[in-house]
């Protein structure tokens, strides 16, 4: 494959961009049977294996990757959106090959799998594998997710007993269940459910006589925020993460 190629493949521009970085040095190469050496390459049309490639692009390293997997710490006061209407997108956190990257039809770069309201914080994943984000996003795939709750009262074991047995939201019949509750604290609510509805975990404190005033998400699938992760910060996801977030039972 074509450097300019796989630097096009990886969000660094269009074609010609990608060339232009290349044919002006700004484009060095690991050799793979030495970890630590870079070879700067300037002939654009330069074939390479893209697998397991490691490049760097003005002075930042980067690894190849055929789809990109994401995990980003999600500040408070940030919006899922690529369009914000109050606070900063949380698209702006991330580097601008990642949001760059091509996709057939309009959409460019990394999508969030799901939203987090925009004072929520925590775990939040982000793709371009379209498949990816509609297995983690279906109910019936039973993904969990573990949330952190701050409530407003202190909890007791009706309202931990009515979560789990299920609560009727204002919208739906259905009542919809946690997979897991438990008061941790008088005021701290560990809940973990297995769907995602329009300010689920709010409206189910709610239909038990109590009040969200904090929310985190810590887990998804088996895989936990990382302690050293900061809000704001991200890291690529490897093949371990990725069968722990797919895993239907958590840790």
């Amino acid at each position: 494959m074509q450097l300019q190629d796989i630097l096009y493949s990886q969000g660094f521009g269009t074609r010609r961009v990608c060339a232009g970085l290349i044919q002006q040095g700004l484009v060095q190469v690991y050799q793979e049977n030495e970890p630590l050496a870079l070879v700067t390459i300037t002939q654009a049309a330069m074939e390479f294996e893209a697998e397991n490639l490691r490049f760097r692009v003005r002075g930042v390293d980067w690894p190849y990757a055929e789809k990109a997997y994401i995990l980003l710490h999600k500040p408070a006061a940030t919006e899922c959106s690529q369009k914000p209407s109050t606070y900063p997108s949380i698209y702006t956190l991330l580097p601008a090959p990642l949001r760059q990257r091509p996709q057939k039809g309009a959409v460019q770069g990394v999508q969030a799998v799901g939203r987090l309201d925009q004072d929520t914080t925590g775990m939040l994943l982000l793709t371009d594998d379209g498949q990816f984000i509609h297995r983690m996003s279906s109910p019936r795939h039973h993904v969990p997710k573990v949330y952190e709750v701050t409530v407003k009262h202190p909890l007791d074991e009706r309202q931990v007993s009515q979560l789990l047995a299920g609560v009727v939201l204002d919208d739906d019949p259905k009542p919809v269940r946690a997979a897991a509750c438990e008061a941790v604290s008088s005021h701290h609510l560990r809940l973990t459910l297995t769907e995602g509805k329009y300010h689920q975990v709010k409206r189910m404190l709610a239909a038990v006589s109590n009040r969200v005033e904090g929310l985190h998400r810590s887990q998804i699938g088996g895989l936990r925020l990382p302690e050293d992760l900061l809000p704001g910060q991200w890291r690529w996801l490897n093949a371990a993460d990725l069968a722990l977030v797919n895993q239907t039972t958590p840790r």
